[in-house]
C-alpha cells in the first residue's frame, strides 16, 4: 500500500462513516439520520440552484461542440507518433457499458412510459404526449451528458497523455493555480472526486441488484426479497472481483465487447419482433423534434408553474445532477481508454455515437411500451405502479414472442453491465488514489471493491439506498464549479500548445 496517497485514507474513512451513518435508523435519530438531511440539502440545492446545473450543463455541451471546429482538434491525446490502443468498436463498447448501460436497460422502457402518463406539458395519454416523452429521454440521455463526461474525460486524457501530468482531477488545475495543485487544494479536490464515485457507483450496484431481483421474481415468481439482493451483490461481487484482476486489457475489454453484443442483440430482436414501423418512425420523428427543440429544451424554466417547475426539478435538475456525479468515474474512465486518438475524433465520437444508439434504444423499448398501452390497450404502468420500474423491461417482454427467453438475455445483460460498471470504478477510484497510476496495486482495488458493495448491499438492507443516491447528487454541486475551472485551465493550456506549435511553424518557414 506504498503507493497509496492521503486521499484514499481520508476517502475510505469517510465512505465507511456514510455507510455507518446511513444504517443508524430513524427512531435512533429522528431528525438526523443520512435519509433526512440528505434529503432536504438535495432539496434545497435543486429548488435554489436548478438554474445553475442547466447552465452548466448546456455551457459543457457548447464548449464540446466548439472544440470539434477549433483550430484545436488535431492535437492528439498522447506522442504525436501514439497510435489508439483500441479499436473503434472495443472503444465504443468501453465507453457504451462505463457510461450509461445498466441505466438504459432499467429506464429503457420505464422512462419513456412514466413521461407518457405524467408528462411535462400538455395533456397525458394523447399523441403530443408520446411525442414529448421520447424527446425528453432522448434529451435526458443525449448530448448533455455526453457533453458532460466529454469535456472532463478530454481534459484527463490531454494532461495525462500529452503533458504527462499525473491522471488526476486536481493536475488538471495546474495552469490556473500552479503548485497549489499538488497540495491541500489538490487533495480536496480528488477528495470531492472520489466521493462522488464512491457513493453513485455504490447506489448504481444497488438498483442493478433491485432489477435482477424483480426479473427474476416476475419470471420465475421468487419472492424478491432483501435477501435475494444481498445474493445477488455477494455473487456478482466476486465476479467483478475476478474479473478486476485480469486488468484492463482482458477483463473490462472482453466485458464491455460482450455487454455491446448483447445490448444490439437484444434491440435488434425486439425492433424486428415488435411494431418495427411505429418504431422506425418514431425515432426519426422523435430525433428531428430533439434537435429542432434541443436549445428550448436546454434553458426551460417554469418560473410561473410551479407543479411543471417540480417536474423539471424531479426529472432534468435531478438527471443533470446526476450525470455531474458519475462524471469522475466515467470520465477518468473515458479517459484511460482514449489515448492516440485527436481531439476532434475524441469528442465526435463521446458525443455522437452514444447518443444516436441511446436514443435508437429509447424509441424500440420505450416506443414498444407506449405502443402496448396506446394501440393494445395493455396497461404496462400499473405493473410499475405495483411493483416498480425494475419490473418495466419485463412486463413489456412478456407480449413479445419468446419473451421469456429473452427476459432471461436481459437479465444476463444486466448482470454483466453490473459487472463492468463495479470493475471500471474499482479500476478509477484505484487510480484517483493512487496518484494517478495507470495500473493501481490490486490491494487498492480489492478495497475499493469491497467498500462500494458493501456500501451497497448495506443500504439495501437498511432502505437506505436512495439517501446513497442523494449524498452522491449533493457532491456534484461543488464537483460543478471543478468542472467549470477544468474548462478554464483546459483553454489555457490549449492555448499555449497551439501558441508553440505556430511558433515553430514559422521558425522552419
Amino acid at each position: 500500500m506504498k503507493s497509496v496517497t492521503p486521499v484514499f485514507y481520508i476517502s475510505a474513512v469517510v465512505a465507511i462513516l456514510f455507510i455507518i451513518w446511513g444504517i443508524i435508523p430513524e427512531s435512533v435519530l429522528p431528525n438526523g439520520n443520512l435519509d433526512n438531511v440528505t434529503t432536504i440539502i438535495q432539496d434545497y440545492i435543486v429548488n435554489q440552484f436548478g438554474w445553475f446545473y442547466l447552465l452548466a450543463a448546456t455551457a459543457f455541451l457548447g464548449f464540446a461542440i466548439y472544440l470539434i471546429f477549433s483550430k484545436y482538434g488535431n492535437i492528439k491525446l498522447g506522442r504525436p507518433n501514439d497510435k489508439p490502443e483500441y479499436s473503434y468498436m472495443t472503444w465504443f463498447a468501453m465507453l457504451f457499458s462505463a457510461g450509461m448501460g445498466i441505466g438504459l436497460v432499467f429506464w429503457g422502457a420505464a422512462e419513456p412510459l412514466s413521461h407518457f402518463h405524467t408528462p411535462p406539458y400538455g395533456e397525458p395519454l394523447t399523441n403530443d404526449a408520446a411525442k414529448t416523452a421520447m424527446q425528453y429521454s432522448f434529451f435526458h440521455w443525449g448530448l448533455h451528458p455526453w457533453a458532460i463526461y466529454a469535456t472532463l474525460a478530454l481534459a484527463l486524457a490531454y494532461f495525462k497523455f500529452r503533458k504527462q501530468s499525473a491522471g488526476l482531477v486536481s493536475s488538471i488545475l495546474e495552469p490556473l493555480f500552479g503548485e497549489k495543485a499538488k497540495g491541500p487544494l489538490g487533495t480536496l479536490v480528488d477528495f470531492i472526486v472520489v466521493f462522488a464515485t464512491i457513493f453513485g457507483v455504490a447506489t448504481s450496484l444497488g438498483f442493478g441488484a433491485i432489477q435482477i431481483s424483480g426479473g427474476i421474481s416476475y419470471l420465475f415468481g421468487v419472492d424478491s426479497t432483501v435477501a435475494l439482493q444481498l445474493i445477488i451483490i455477494a455473487i456478482v461481487t466476486v465476479l467483478f472481483m475476478l474479473s478486476t484482476m485480469t486488468g484492463l486489457n482482458r477483463g473490462i475489454k472482453y466485458l464491455s465487447n460482450t455487454n455491446l453484443v448483447l445490448a444490439i442483440s437484444l434491440m435488434l430482436f425486439l425492433l424486428f419482433a415488435g411494431p418495427t414501423t411505429f418504431i422506425m418512425s418514431l425515432f426519426t420523428n422523435t430525433f428531428g423534434g430533439y434537435i429542432q427543440n434541443l436549445p428550448e429544451m436546454s434553458f426551460r424554466m417554469t418560473p410561473f408553474d410551479e407543479e411543471n417547475a417540480s417536474w423539471i426539478n424531479g426529472w432534468t435538475i435531478f438527471y443533470w445532477a446526476w450525470w455531474l456525479a458519475w462524471a469522475p468515474f466515467v470520465g477518468t474512465f473515458i479517459a484511460r481508454v482514449s489515448r492516440g486518438r485527436t481531439i476532434r475524433e475524441f469528442v465526435l465520437g463521446v458525443l455522437l455515437v452514444p447518443t444516436i444508439f441511446g436514443a435508437l434504444w429509447f424509441s424500440v423499448f420505450g416506443g414498444t411500451a407506449i405502443n402496448l398501452e396506446y394501440f393494445s390497450g395493455i396497461d404496462i404502468m400499473s405493473s410499475i405502479n405495483e411493483v416498480g420500474e425494475e419490473v418495466a423491461l419485463f412486463a413489456v417482454l412478456e407480449h413479445i414472442p419468446l419473451g421469456a427467453v429473452i427476459s432471461v438475455i436481459a437479465i444476463l445483460l444486466i448482470s454483466t453491465f453490473f459487472i463492468t460498471s463495479a470493475d471500471s470504478a474499482t479500476f478509477v477510484l484505484g487510480m484517483q488514489t493512487t496518484g494517478g497510476s495507470l495500473y493501481p496495486p490490486q490491494t487498492v482495488k480489492f478495497v475499493w471493491g469491497i467498500i462500494q458493495s458493501g456500501a451497497a448491499a448495506v443500504l439495501l438492507w437498511q432502505g437506505g439506498l436512495a439517501a446513497l443516491q442523494t449524498a452522491s447528487i449533493i457532491a456534484a454541486f461543488p464537483f460543478t464549479f471543478i468542472m467549470i475551472l477544468i474548462v478554464f485551465s483546459l483553454i489555457k493550456a490549449l492555448r499555449e500548445e497551439r501558441h508553440a506549435i505556430d511558433m515553430k511553424k514559422r521558425k522552419r518557414e
